[in-house]
């Protein structure tokens, strides 16, 4: 596996940890639709949460939240669009980042809730 999977595999594993500390239920992960995917997908309460997560080593050429493009955004709502109708749900849901670097000197996690908004 290539340097970066492996880093965002770890990324992904620790945000899984992270939220579900903060009392989240993870009920997807990796969760494909046609070539998209969605990291995370978890209840928040009564809100179903969709969770991109982004890992990097270094935070030098931009913070990882910013890889969060309109495009990429596109592109969770139309899995998420996708998922509702198949476990036929009707419910509040939101788009969370969470933005992990990760290196040798140590750890940093900033989830942002409510990253963006469907248009």
């Amino acid at each position: 596996m290539a340097k970066h999977n492996e880093l965002g595999k770890k990324g992904e594993a620790l945000a899984r940890e992270f939220l579900q500390q903060k009392g989240y239920r993870i009920v997807e992960t990796n969760w494909h639709y046609d070539k998209d995917e969605i990291d995370l997908i978890a209840w928040h309460g009564d809100t179903l949460v969709i969770v991109e997560v982004k890992t990097l080593s270094t935070d030098y050429f931009g913070a990882p939240e910013e890889a969060v493009n309109r495009n990429k955004e596109t592109l969770l709502i139309r899995a998420t669009e996708a998922y509702l109708e198949e476990k036929n749900l009707d419910c509040e849901s939101r788009f969370d980042i969470v933005a992990i670097v990760m290196n040798e000197k140590g750890t940093r996690i900033n989830h942002i809730e409510e990253a963006f908004f469907p248009e």
